[in-house]
């Protein structure tokens, strides 16, 4: 048993070198060689926003000694062929996830997958839909109407000219969240220009095929100078689920969930049966033809 530990918070995992901080002042550890081996499907058991107990070495530098039970983590399969989690984030309450209104073009299937991933996590969503300023006031809103007619919250905003970020700062504000999205739909330009003295480092979309360059390339808890924490995390150009079941699925589609067991058959794949209450739901306009397909590919009804 080891005595005097301290007890903190993991602000950055930058591979083999974590960032803590501990009682007001951030102190670089190493992982102690046991849980380097942890036997758990994982690509690292310590991630931003964990709290951690360690001992010091020296003034600023110490090992990270235990983990401590998570409230929540936000988590994707990480790319290879064997599964293992990959934690983005841990210990936040509010999921923030930012689209483009352009440049580059929103993909409303992989927002699907956000929503799954962070409601399944427990975690508040809030839409953000950014760039504002590159089309007309109409469109951004007509494209994604259908999320705040399932209740999703929503925010519309501008980086570049300003609009919304009053409203942004508000949803920020003395909670723990986390930024998640795309490549290049402007989460660090959001947060530098809500708090400036951040100085994240932002990059433009390609010009050709307009999809969004990678620029945060590690995941930091920064702590907000109006209250609150959050996390910005990297683009993702694919969101694999981490053992999200079909419950999870229809969580985050209160639009279908009514439906659900409500089909003539209960063997009912919701395409051409007869008495499917979804396919009834699509053609009186209840729910979105759209929103369905998504719901089926992620395996809501398995």
């Amino acid at each position: 048993m080891q005595h005097n530990l301290l007890e903190g918070t993991v602000l950055e995992n930058r591979g083999a070198l974590f960032e803590v901080l501990v009682q007001g002042h951030v102190v670089r550890c190493l992982l102690r060689g046991r849980l380097k081996k942890d036997k758990r499907r994982q690509v690292a058991p310590v991630a931003a926003g964990d709290r951690v107990k360690l001992s010091l070495l020296e003034p600023g530098r110490g090992i990270i000694e235990e983990v401590l039970p998570r409230a929540s983590d936000l988590s994707r399969s990480a790319a290879g062929s064997v599964p293992l989690q990959q934690t983005l984030v841990a210990n936040v309450d509010q999921a923030v996830i930012v689209f483009a209104a352009a440049e580059p073009r929103a993909d409303l299937f992989m927002l699907d997958r956000f929503l799954v991933a962070a409601t399944g996590a427990g975690l508040e969503p809030v839409i953000c839909v950014n760039k504002c300023d590159l089309v007309d006031g109409g469109p951004p809103r007509a494209r994604f109407a259908v999320y705040p007619q399932c209740g999703f919250r929503m925010v519309f905003t501008s980086a570049e000219c300003g609009d919304g970020l009053a409203e942004l700062k508000e949803t920020l504000r003395d909670r723990r969240s986390v930024l998640c999205g795309p490549s290049g739909v402007g989460k660090s330009s959001l947060l530098n220009a809500i708090a400036p003295g951040l100085q994240l480092r932002t990059r433009e979309t390609g010009d050709v095929t307009h999809k969004g360059r990678h620029t945060t390339s590690s995941i930091s808890l920064v702590e907000l100078p109006f209250g609150g924490w959050v996390a910005d995390t990297p683009g993702l150009r694919q969101l694999g689920f981490w053992e999200v079941s079909p419950d999870q699925v229809a969580g985050a589609f209160p639009d279908i969930e009514p439906y659900l067991g409500r089909c003539r058959f209960s063997s009912c794949a919701h395409g051409d049966e007869p008495g499917c209450a979804l396919k009834a739901a699509v053609n009186a306009g209840d729910v979105d033809a759209r929103r369905l397909k998504s719901f089926l590919q992620m395996g809501g009804c398995r």
